[in-house]
């Protein structure tokens, strides 16, 4: 298994790294989307998204059942995650708390998601909820990832060990 995991802030340029990975691995894609149009302006950025990926590739969209979406890909197949950080605030809203092993497969795949920990402790007991378990799901990923980058700005930081 070949894990990369991109973590960074909204509209940091993640998404379109990890469609640069996927590209470059060669071979079929399958894209599991973890967003829900709930509102206009979310229909409206999984349409920009969706828009953005080439048409030949494999769209899976699952909110709730990630590890059973990446487990039913192609062996083969680049799988890419789009993103850790919906996936658990559709969890948490559905009254569920996320599976922190990372799932594995033989085939690459590319995990995205929001790194909410760098600012002001939220003022409500539920934003800083959602910012401890992603924080945990975020590191449980990381740590399971051969390659782990923080992106800021379009550009990609490798992250190392300490």
């Amino acid at each position: 298994m070949s894990l990369t995991v991109l973590l960074g802030g909204a509209r940091s340029g993640k998404s379109r790294l990890a469609i640069r990975l996927a590209e470059a691995s060669g071979g079929a894609v399958v894209f599991v989307a973890t967003g829900a149009a709930r509102d206009e302006e979310m229909a409206e950025r999984i349409a920009r998204h969706r828009a953005g990926r080439p048409s030949g590739w494999e769209t899976v969209e699952e909110p709730l059942e990630l590890h059973r979406a990446v487990a039913s890909a192609p062996p083969d197949a680049c799988v890419v995650v789009d993103c850790l950080s919906l996936w658990v605030a559709n969890l948490l809203e559905a009254g569920r708390e996320p599976e922190l092993d990372v799932p594995v497969r033989p085939g690459p795949t590319i995990a995205v998601s929001n790194e909410v920990g760098l600012g002001i402790v939220p003022a409500n007991a539920l934003a800083r909820a959602y910012r401890d378990v992603l924080g945990r799901v975020n590191a449980a990923w990381a740590e399971a990832a051969d390659e782990a980058f923080f992106v800021v700005a379009g550009k990609a930081l490798r992250l190392g060990d300490v």
